[in-house]
């Protein structure tokens, strides 16, 4: 298969890029960037593209048989602009899944968040919550969607507030049992494998994952 993955560089997008390189069912792997990446596998393709210019888009998903969505960013990095946070984790999935499915693109997997929600009142999970609405309606053949929690492992750039919030939730996982299991935090690590995985199953459809579904989609290709 011929893979292309956005949001390559955070922390999820990584361990997947790694995972994609390692396993022989992917021939391929694009990753769709904004700056140029060096990579020595033979089998990666780094693509620069201006995510706003559609003929670059779709010059680079031509071809992809499945398309993997790590991208998101931060109220910080955009210096609170929610306008500019929106174009980035809702608008540029949207804009390459329509384009992936024009071009013949059958499966799309989607990073998103344990409690998205359109009508949130938290901006973040309801922009998380209008992503995944806006991609149920573009009619891909399937559409595989991770709502995990927080995410365990480690970061390019750490958060001190968020280091904590782990370290608190890592210690009360076992708290979150029967409906709240839902919010177990989760190693990163095990999410990109359950991505991987959940595309080898060839379901059609709409699915959803939380934490019990992820762990267990993810032992398929990373037991215990």
């Amino acid at each position: 298969m011929i893979a292309a993955v956005i949001g390559a560089t955070g922390q999820t997008g990584e361990l997947l890029v790694n995972r994609l390189l390692k396993d022989p069912l992917f021939q391929q792997v694009r990753i769709l960037v904004r700056n140029p990446i060096q990579s020595t596998a033979p089998q990666l393709e780094c693509i620069p593209v201006d995510f706003g210019d559609s003929s670059a888009l779709k010059k680079a998903l031509s071809g992809v048989e499945v398309l993997f969505c790590c991208i998101g960013t931060t109220l910080r990095k955009v210096r609170g602009n929610k306008v500019l946070y929106r174009s980035i984790d809702l608008e540029i999935p949207v804009r390459v899944a329509t384009l992936g499915q024009q071009l013949g693109c059958r499966q799309f997997v989607l990073m998103s968040s344990v409690g998205a929600d359109p009508a949130a009142r938290n901006f973040y999970l309801k922009l998380k919550g209008e992503t995944e609405l806006a991609l149920s309606a573009i009619g891909l053949e399937s559409l595989h969607i991770m709502q995990p929690s927080m995410l365990l492992g480690k970061r390019k750039e750490p958060r001190l507030a968020e280091a904590v919030a782990k370290v608190l939730m890592k210690w009360t996982a076992p708290l979150f049992a029967g409906p709240l299991k839902k919010y177990r935090p989760i190693e990163a690590d095990r999410v990109a494998a359950a991505m991987i995985a959940v595309v080898k199953s060839k379901m059609p459809g709409i699915h959803r994952y939380t934490y019990g579904d992820i762990m267990q989609w993810a032992n398929e290709l990373l037991p215990g």
